[in-house]
């Protein structure tokens, strides 16, 4: 068992004796992170919550708090009052104790079991017996008094029917799973009636003869881009990006326009895809299906021969995709393993398809030099998707790369949002603008000391990166390609950076280099295209002080929270649905051996990362044997101070899988026995 110093720095959470200093009461919303573990967010402020603090609160409950300035502590908050509950119904396992039904949360966070009353006739009536899942509303919260109370809303299905643990991320961050029959039923009927909405508005533009194709992933369901490219007499290019018209079908305030308004986005989890859209719309009458005619907003621009922005026109429209392409199909053309023959296109459009990808490829290579010459950073970022069999057991992992498929797709992207942007914000224009603020002095400067160790910082280039100069973060990161060092350098300064946010007013975004930028090219998925579709819309058509248009901007502010907020959900709630499984692929493992590197140094241990998978685990100190451990957090290190061995980010090491917790995703590595320690 490690041997540790005592940790000589600030407690987390004082003794219950504390003298206290200082009471404040606040009003903000309770946050848990694990039963009994959370903090308070306060206009004020986050404040940890106190021992026992929580008292009859819950995750997401608007409560009021007092502060207790405790020596060695900070301000600690304990829960005096809800004033409003978040969850009304929850997913929990259904079970009996005496005459009494008890259903325990898939939600660890709520904190609580609740009570079926034996005067509740509800699992009953639907056929629950023990162990089922099911969907309980609550009628009665706790108190320090009583339990807490719910009645039986639906029966989901047993264990063996349901991954219960992706069913638990679901809970867990509150995604819904179902529309209401409202949004179903408008929904149904929706037809695509291209040449319905030609003919009744004069002002849409007929672009179904013009040479289009979609590129996705091979297991994309909903097509909302489709592109095209080609070469200009003066050696300049014409780029479309043409865009699924889904507020065409989606009226302002309808039901299905006030569910998306809800859920924001769609959520992408290891096994499913919770759309925010009906999949009527998602992956039928909206999807730019090949072959099929289509409504979208298409957006022409007209570039120099070195790849800079000469011109650009909006415009509703109407498109017949000529063909449905996946990265891969179009890495194998443009790498030469695969000819234009190879390409599944309609009506002889192989030839055209092909030459058309080549032009976007030239202006991928371009278009990422002149971002580039203007300060945008491009950080290096790998995604590995865990891969499931039929019955949802993983069988493997693909690790998903930048390449030049993907590459054209996100230029030809992010060139349409500028424009649609720029046109927006020099027209005073209020709508979801995309703002990315410059990170703070103190937050790069964190990343200092570890560059250092990883030799990829030294000289002037320090003073340069703290100011946020774009060059600085650039050359670090050049110098860090193709190294041992590039996903640690990625990965340091991609967490100094702000978060990016939606804002009712524009503010430029510092990552991308732009003055002006939204999000425009995903409207299927993201609720923020929606909103600026609808303003771009009605901006070409004259109608910016319209009772609509006045009615979407008095609540932007509102609007823009909402999906901000739903999107760092939606990222959590991906991630934790792939560490479930990533476990549940190592359950399989332990006691195999990998290769990897160490990505974090805390005073409880090693993060590490494994070569083949990305997989991330903990090395915790107590498996790195019986030494005196001093941990360094400028140099980010652990030292045996007996031995003089040190481990730092980015050192190679081999680790043994020591054990998982599945429903947790969380994998923990040993050292194996013959491993050296220097």
């Amino acid at each position: 068992m490690a041997r540790k110093r005592p940790h000589q720095g600030r407690r987390r959470r004082g003794s219950g004796k504390a003298p206290l200093r200082q009471r404040q009461v606040l009003t903000g919303t309770l946050r848990i992170t694990r039963p009994g573990v959370g903090s308070v967010e306060t206009p004020e402020g986050t404040f940890e919550l106190a021992r026992h603090g929580m008292r009859e609160g819950m995750n997401g409950d608007e409560v009021q708090v007092t502060l207790v300035d405790a020596h060695g502590v900070g301000k600690l908050a304990y829960v005096q009052l809800v004033l409003q509950r978040a969850v009304t119904t929850f997913a929990g396992r259904y079970g009996v104790a005496g005459p009494l039904g008890v259903v325990t949360p898939l939600d660890g966070r709520l904190g609580h079991d609740f009570f079926v009353v034996p005067e509740d006739h509800s699992a009953e009536t639907l056929g629950v017996s023990e162990g089922d899942v099911v969907v309980a509303r609550i009628a009665a919260y706790p108190t320090r008094n009583s339990a807490a109370v719910v009645t039986i809303e639906r029966r989901l299905g047993t264990s063996d029917e349901l991954d219960v643990n992706v069913e638990a991320v679901i809970a867990s961050f509150g995604l819904a799973t179902e529309f209401t029959s409202a949004a179903l039923e408008q929904a149904e009927a929706i037809v695509a009636d291209a040449g319905g909405a030609l003919a009744s508005d004069p002002a849409r533009r007929d672009l179904r003869d013009l040479l289009a194709m979609t590129i996705d992933p091979a297991d994309a369901r909903d097509f909302d881009d489709a592109v095209s490219a080609s070469r200009l007499d003066d050696g300049g290019f014409e780029l479309w990006v043409h865009i699924a018209d889904v507020t065409h079908y989606v009226g302002w305030d309808t039901p299905i326009d006030n569910e998306a308004k809800q859920r924001t986005c769609s959520v992408y989890l290891v096994d499913r895809v919770l759309p925010m859209l009906p999949e009527r719309l998602c992956n039928d009458v909206c999807s730019l299906k090949p072959g099929e005619d289509r409504l979208t907003v298409s957006v022409r621009m007209t570039l120099a021969a070195d790849g800079r922005l000469v011109s650009s026109e909006m415009m509703t429209s109407a498109i017949r995709s000529s063909a449905r392409l996946t990265y891969d199909q179009v890495d194998a053309v443009l790498e030469g393993t695969a000819d234009a023959d190879s390409l599944p296109c309609r009506n002889d459009a192989n030839a055209a398809v092909a030459e058309s990808l080549r032009v976007l490829d030239e202006i991928r290579a371009l278009r990422e030099q002149v971002r580039h010459d203007r300060g945008a950073i491009d950080f290096q970022t790998v995604e590995a998707k865990v891969m499931l069999d039929p019955d949802g057991k993983p069988t493997g992992v693909s690790i998903r790369r930048r390449t030049r498929a993907t590459g054209l797709i996100e230029e030809a992207m992010i060139l349409a949002n500028e424009c649609v942007a720029h046109l927006l914000a020099t027209t005073n224009v209020e709508t979801a603008y995309r703002v990315h603020d410059q990170p703070s002095p103190e937050d790069l400067r964190q990343t200092v000391q570890p560059l250092r160790e990883l030799g990829l910082l030294e000289g002037a280039t320090v003073s340069r990166l703290v100011a946020g100069e774009p060059a600085a973060l650039q050359d670090v990161l050049e110098a860090a390609r193709g190294g041992s060092g590039e996903y640690l350098a990625n990965a340091l300064l991609l967490r100094a950076q702000k978060r990016a946010v939606y804002l009712p007013r524009n503010s430029g975004h510092y990552a991308l280099g732009a003055k002006a930028y939204c999000h425009f090219t995903s409207p299927i998925r993201r609720y923020p295209d929606d909103l600026v579709h609808r303003a771009l819309k009605a901006h070409l058509a004259g109608k910016d002080t319209s009772a609509e248009a006045i009615a979407i901007v008095r609540r932007l502010p509102q609007l823009c929270h909402a999906a901000s907020s739903m999107e760092r959900t939606a990222d959590a709630a991906s991630r934790a649905s792939q560490d479930v499984k990533m476990a549940e692929l190592y359950s399989t493992k332990v006691g195999s051996s990998y290769p990897g590197i160490v990505t974090g140094c805390e005073r409880f241990g090693l993060f590490v990362r494994l070569d083949d998978t990305c997989a991330e685990g903990l090395l915790p100190v107590r498996a790195l044997g019986d030494r005196w451990l001093s941990f360094d957090d400028a140099r980010m290190t652990l030292s045996d101070e007996s031995s003089g061995v040190t481990w730092r980010l980015g050192q190679r090491v081999v680790v043994e899988v020591a054990g998982v917790d599945v429903p947790r995703g969380r994998i923990e590595f040993r050292l194996p026995e013959a491993q050296p320690t220097e």
